[in-house]
């Protein structure tokens, strides 16, 4: 056998080796070191309830899965101050969350879709160790948005909630699509496509619990971060979420009937 046939021989099985290995090979799960074994639950006062019963807790952030939408109706998670970082750290694969029974889409449905793997609790959120940041990239934590949203507006308020945590040490936030009726849908799985996407950041002042809820449509916008301010009660309309249901009635009433700016500097 020539040379110029064992080459040829060679590019084809690495090309076959290439596509096997995109189309059909990923990693089972990432391996939490024995320090970070125990899950960080986030406070009850602010863990939403659920749509679907389908409840998962991570060590560091919980989520809701909606198996109907491929993706979560829900991610919750806190924000410390301590934990704000900018280590520099090596984006793992996108793979399946083990601890979804019904399991969580694959990320290949995303694949030449046009839209990005947006990420509900930000892996920039979690880059204090490698553990967190790898638990981001679970598909279970991703949602299918516009490019110039995820890069734009959506980026701007992660940003914000950032700059938030620094001021006040610690912050809450629960955040994902609106996942509702006739979406469109992407890949073979049929992952839903949210028209909006929601935030809420809330954070304890004493007895007192402050919240800011966020509406956005899933495309490019140059307007301020207080033009998509909106009522945690139309947020709850929408969905079908009690995002406060463990706080007592008096102080759920106050926070869900009205936009309330004041102690948030923006």
């Amino acid at each position: 056998m020539n040379k110029k046939t064992i080459y040829s021989l060679l590019t084809i099985a690495c090309i076959i080796g290439f596509w096997l290995f995109e189309n059909f090979y990923t990693p089972d799960t990432y391996t939490a070191p024995k320090q970070e074994d125990n899950t960080v639950n986030i406070t009850n006062d602010f863990l939403p309830s659920s749509t679907t019963g389908s409840i998962v807790h991570h060590n560091h952030y919980s989520l809701s899965y909606n198996e109907k939408h491929e993706q979560a109706e829900w991610v919750a998670y806190e924000l410390n101050k301590d934990q704000l970082t900018y280590d520099d750290r090596k984006r793992p694969y996108f793979i399946e969350d083990p601890k979804v029974k019904t399991k969580s889409a694959d990320w290949r449905n995303y694949r030449g879709s046009g839209y990005d793997r947006g990420h509900l609790c930000p892996a920039g959120d979690r880059r204090f160790s490698e553990y967190a940041y790898n638990e981001t990239f679970y598909t279970s934590n991703i949602s299918p948005q516009n490019n110039d949203f995820n890069a734009g507006i959506w980026n701007e308020l992660e940003k914000k909630v950032r700059y938030w945590t620094k001021k006040y040490n610690s912050v809450y936030v629960v955040t994902a699509g609106v996942l509702e009726n006739n979406l469109s849908s992407i890949g073979d799985e049929d992952v839903s496509v949210p028209n909006y996407f929601y935030k809420i950041v809330a954070r304890k002042e004493g007895a007192d619990i402050k919240a800011l809820a966020f509406l956005f449509k899933n495309e490019s916008s140059n307007k301020s971060l207080k033009k998509f301010l909106v009522t945690i009660d139309e947020l709850e309309n929408m969905t079908g979420i009690n995002f406060f249901e463990n706080v007592s009635d008096d102080i759920e009433n106050k926070l869900e009937g009205k936009i309330e700016t004041s102690g948030w500097k923006f």
